[in-house]
């Protein structure tokens, strides 16, 4: 049986992939800009709404564009648990919901969890499916 645990922010995603008691990790890094739309702005008013429109529109699409790379490494998973902090996590398995059926139905929990090291987020993973 093949478990895959995904932890995942806005930076990164790390994925565990548990199969015959051995454990992989693979990091796959965001290509998210890091831009913080800013409220109450006192000049610029219309240029300043374009440019976040803008920004968001193309996060947007860096978004699919890191779920999608995430998809590929966890199409094959027998059973998934996707967690994080944030709200990251809960975008990505959307995501799954609506353009990946397949994968979604192999989800056997969404948790929200806070940052972690590699070690911790293997743990994790290994407890999770252990408990099942």
């Amino acid at each position: 049986m093949k478990n895959i645990g995904v932890w995942l922010d806005k930076k990164k995603a790390l994925i565990v992939t548990i199969e015959n008691d051995m454990e992989t990790v693979k990091t796959i890094h965001s290509d998210l800009d890091n831009y913080n739309i800013k409220s109450n702005r006192h000049v610029g008013g219309a240029k300043e709404i374009v440019k976040d429109m803008k920004y968001l529109e193309r996060e947007k699409h860096q978004f699919k564009t890191y779920f999608k790379d995430i998809t590929q490494e966890i199409k094959n998973a027998d059973a998934l648990v996707i967690f994080g902090p944030a709200e990251t996590y809960e975008k990505f398995t959307k995501e799954l919901e609506e353009n990946y059926k397949t994968i979604s139905e192999k989800i056997k929990g969404i948790r929200k969890a806070d940052s972690m090291t590699d070690n911790q987020v293997v743990a994790w993973v290994r407890d999770f499916f252990e408990s099942k």
